[in-house]
């Protein structure tokens, strides 16, 4: 068993035991050979301090609007309970937090202790980490943080994915592995009407009412073909023509978008245009199968197959479409989404089921890309140098990442959102959701969410999906996963040399708004790509810089690979 001790020299001094918060340049560093304040180790669920003292941390966040105040929230009351360490929570509204966090860098009185949901980019964790020494080295403290620590040793792609080009790690990350992120697209159909064109034989293919159930399996011209008519007829039968929507999606969006649509054509789409390939960073827009795709589906947009407004439209906007109408009538035939139940009506649910990727008419293959969404983010928090007691305040922090608070910090307190009691595993479980009430809702008022630490180990062994969580991952394993684009790999979190980062930020914001520009301008032209104009995109993407941001991407994969050994 091991203790750690604070100094009494500090008192002697005349040190104040309050937190930084400004002032000093350097935070106070303590002996551990010495007792003032009881510091103390002995295992991950002790006391932090052997008693409650007057030291007190001052932690900046960002906070959602639903969300109470942290210093409230009941998670936070129970650790203050657990390790005797004070933290002063001072909350900023997301939509402030950019601007603020700003003034709070440019100016050394406003420095917190840390800065926590940071948002900290990789460009702002080396200027103000390696460049300014204004945060810390956090692996320099890792023996006061046996959580953490433990999560490094074991899992080298995280901690490559968070080392810094100068071998140090200057933030705290989130890590919550579900197997979700990675395919943020399922395809829905409306089976009512599918069926009604059965009743009315309209196919020109066979197709049964047997066969209308999760997992249906259609060629990408009988799906077409069944948008036409979702799209001439009257399929809710509310007297109209003009207000079924056969297919929509929201264009570019993190979950939901068309990046599916497009690997159906046997290409390895996502949001980004770009993924790894047999260890090789590539954009898809440089794939004639690109080209292949959108000249097809830009005839799908002319025909009405895909509504305009999918390319138009945000995401509350889109989620509106799956309600009722006014007469009380269905409007979307088609949609691609995270989950059907959060855009469909309750009551109409039932009408729709889960398709399998599209079949490429002329290979019979099927295909899904995966996205470059991190299950791995770092720049969730941050620790200032100026932080006095900086090895108390990290051993509280290093609390977060214990999977039962970790459940608590992302998902609801004990007594909230999980039971007292634990399932025969040992797992936390859900209580059921209070009347009037969403899971999101009762989630945002009282999770702080942020640094985490959940692995598919903890999952198995913690905690307990959350109901809906387990509906999605399952229609992933049956539907979706299995269509996964060999040798695809997702860009993972990978760190830049200041010198890279200036590079990227001079061509990247162009390169995407060529990219964007095109796509947008060819997928609404309702006609086939010709030579001339695909070789003029290419030349475009020549001199946006493709081939410079590549080749940095691909050196910044090499260095992640060779950090884990690879």
């Amino acid at each position: 068993m091991r203790k750690i001790w604070l100094p009494a020299v500090l008192l002697l001094a005349g040190v104040s035991l309050a937190s930084c918060g400004g002032g000093g340049k350097t935070g106070v560093e303590f002996d551990p050979n010495n007792n003032t304040i009881g510091y103390q180790w002995t295992d991950v669920n002790a006391p932090i301090l052997s008693k409650d003292t007057d030291l007190k941390f001052k932690i900046i966040s960002s906070k959602n609007a639903l969300a109470m105040d942290y210093n409230e929230m009941k998670i936070f009351k129970d650790l203050k309970a657990s390790t005797n360490v004070n933290v002063n929570w001072e909350n900023i509204s997301e939509s402030a937090y950019a601007t603020q966090k700003s003034l709070i860098m440019s100016t050394a009185s406003r420095h917190p202790d840390a800065l926590y949901h940071a948002g900290f980019t990789n460009k702002e964790l080396i200027q103000y980490g390696t460049s300014r020494n204004v945060i810390i080295a956090i692996d320099k403290y890792l023996d006061y943080m046996p959580n953490f620590k433990a999560i490094l040793e074991k899992r080298p792609d995280i901690k490559a994915a968070l080392e810094s080009p100068d071998g140090h790690i200057y933030s705290l990350p989130r890590v919550e592995e579900m197997g979700l992120k990675e395919y943020p697209n399922i395809l829905f159909i409306n089976k009512e009407w599918v069926g009604k064109l059965i009743d009315q034989n309209k196919l020109s293919f066979t197709l049964s009412k047997d066969d209308l159930k999760d997992g249906l399996k259609l060629k990408r011209s009988q799906y077409k073909e069944i948008l036409s008519y979702f799209k001439s007829m009257d399929m809710n039968g509310d007297g109209s023509t003009s207000d079924e929507i056969p297919l929509s999606f929201v264009h570019g969006n993190w979950q939901g978008n068309e990046s599916d649509l497009i690997a159906s054509f046997g290409i390895p789409e996502n949001a980004d245009h770009k993924t790894i390939i047999d260890g090789k960073v590539v954009f898809t827009c440089q794939d004639t199968k690109w080209r292949t795709a959108i000249s097809e589906l830009s005839t799908w947009v002319k025909d009405g197959l895909i509504e305009t407004a999918a390319f138009e439209d945000g995401q509350d906007t889109f989620l509106a479409k799956g309600k009722v109408n006014a007469k009380g009538f269905e409007k979307l035939g088609s949609f691609y989404w995270w989950e059907m139940e959060t855009v469909i009506s309750e009551s109409e649910q039932e009408n729709y089921i889960t398709l399998q990727p599209l079949v490429d008419d002329e290979t019979g293959k099927q295909y899904v890309g995966k996205s470059n969404l991190l299950e791995i983010e770092k720049g969730e928090c941050v620790i200032f140098n100026k932080c006095n007691y900086k090895e108390v305040l990290l051993t509280y922090l290093d609390r977060f990442f214990d999977p039962y608070i970790s459940a608590q910090i992302n998902y609801g307190p004990i007594g909230i959102v999980y039971s007292e009691t634990k399932d025969e595993k040992g797992r936390l479980v859900n209580l059921p959701v209070p009347s009037g009430t969403t899971m999101d809702e009762l989630r945002l008022k009282n999770a702080p969410l942020g640094m985490i630490y959940l692995s598919e180990e903890q999952w198995e062994n913690n905690v307990v999906m959350e109901p809906r969580a387990v509906l999605r991952l399952e229609r992933l394993q049956k539907y979706v996963k299995p269509y996964a684009y060999e040798n695809a790999t997702p860009f993972p979190n990978i760190s830049y040399t200041l010198e890279e980062i200036n590079t990227l930020a001079r061509y990247e914001t162009n390169l995407g708004d060529v990219i964007s520009a095109q796509f947008m301008e060819w997928m609404l032209a309702g006609k086939a790509i010709s030579d001339t104009e695909w070789n003029d995109f290419q030349a475009k993407l020549t001199k946006a810089g493709i081939e410079q941001v590549k080749k940095i991407n691909q050196d910044g994969y090499n260095r992640y690979l060779e950090s884990m050994g690879k």
